[in-house]
């Protein structure tokens, strides 16, 4: 064992600070990593302050981070895929059975043994959960450990360890490519990359928001045309033309509105996480055999693949780098939608706790 700086959060209410902490050696499979920039997601803020107790209770101390990029230190006996120097990513996952027929598919993300990047039980007993990103440095096992290619910008390649792969992966599930019409629903963390996919896929995007002043940089990340979801009259001329929508509103809606935009046949896939039950008429999904569904992230396979991707397409997210002396600021800003689009932490300002 060894210990790493971290900011961790004590309580529900504590907020986080300054800690250090047990990092297991490295086996004869891990990889060491040394963290330079981890985005800041929802599920974060959710996770530090026990908000997700009925299904996912924190245990604390809780050390975040889920979008962690960095720089491998060393490595053990039996790796083969990395070396010391690699540039190396890891995401919302650090483990899985690998024998069940979901890790066997290479979507690891549906094992029902999965081990999560943090707030999870540490098999290896080194603490008695695992901690995340907001730290100097991590200890993970090569089969989870991500290559990043050299030409992506670090601080914006962080959030595609979660925003990116959770847009990423329903596009390429449904079929999203040249010559489709895809609407992606909100305009945040994880829809501001909903666009940036689709536009590189090659379809027709049409952004939907509550927000006018959203308009111009919804353009600006690729989207074809705008659609203020308020106007019935805008959203009328859409109705059964679309082959997919990505909807990637948290807050309670009128999913209905959006079902009525489908074609034959198309999908609507939700990857926002609305805490309240949503209506759906029958007769939205009957009428011209539409289908609701939901996606997580991509398994391990997949996500290197949208890394590649990004790299071949130049893609990383919109991020505002902060350091982590900064993360209670960032959170109570999240709150207010305050950012665009993601915060991505420069963990160099761990070095002057």
């Amino acid at each position: 064992m060894y210990n790493a700086k971290s900011y961790a959060a004590a309580s529900a209410t504590s907020g986080l600070a300054s800690q250090t902490i047990a990092r297991r050696d490295p086996t004869e499979n891990d990889v060491q990593i040394e963290i330079l920039f981890c985005g800041v997601c929802h599920s974060d803020l959710h996770q530090v302050r026990n908000e997700w107790s009925d299904v996912m209770p924190t245990i604390y101390p809780c050390v975040p981070g889920h979008e962690i990029v960095g720089r491998v230190t060393s490595v053990g006996s039996g790796v083969t895929k990395f070396k010391a120097g690699d540039l190396a990513a890891v995401g919302c996952m650090v483990d899985s059975d690998r024998t069940c027929p979901n890790c066997q598919a290479g979507e690891e993300q549906f094992c029902p043994n999965f081990a999560l990047t943090y707030n999870f039980p540490d098999k290896f007993k080194t603490s008695p959960v695992t901690y995340g990103g907001y730290s100097e440095s991590i200890v993970v096992d090569e089969n989870f450990v991500l290559r990043v290619p050299e030409n992506l910008d670090l601080a914006g390649t962080a959030p595609l360890l979660c925003a990116g792969i959770t847009t990423y992966s329903p596009m390429r599930h449904w079929g999203v490519t040249k010559g489709k019409k895809v609407g992606v629903v909100g305009l945040g963390g994880l829809g501001h990359m909903g666009v940036k996919f689709a536009h590189a896929l090659g379809a027709e995007v049409v952004v939907f928001t509550t927000s006018p002043g959203k308009k111009e940089d919804a353009l600006r990340l690729g989207a074809d045309e705008v659609v203020i979801s308020k106007n019935s009259d805008e959203m009328q001329k859409h109705v059964g033309s679309f082959d997919f929508i990505l909807d990637a509103v948290s807050a309670n809606h009128d999913i209905n509105a959006y079902l009525q935009l489908l074609r034959r046949d198309g999908n609507l896939t939700l990857v926002g996480a609305p805490d309240k039950p949503l209506e759906v008429a029958a007769f939205n999904l009957i009428m011209g055999r539409r289908s609701l569904s939901g996606s997580p992230i991509g398994g391990i396979k997949e996500t290197q693949e949208m890394l590649d991707f990004c790299s071949e397409h130049n893609i990383t997210a919109d991020v505002e780098v902060i350091p982590i002396q900064k993360i209670n600021e960032a959170y109570e800003r999240l709150l207010k939608s305050d950012v665009k689009y993601r915060f991505s932490i420069d963990m160099a300002s761990l070095k002057d706790e």
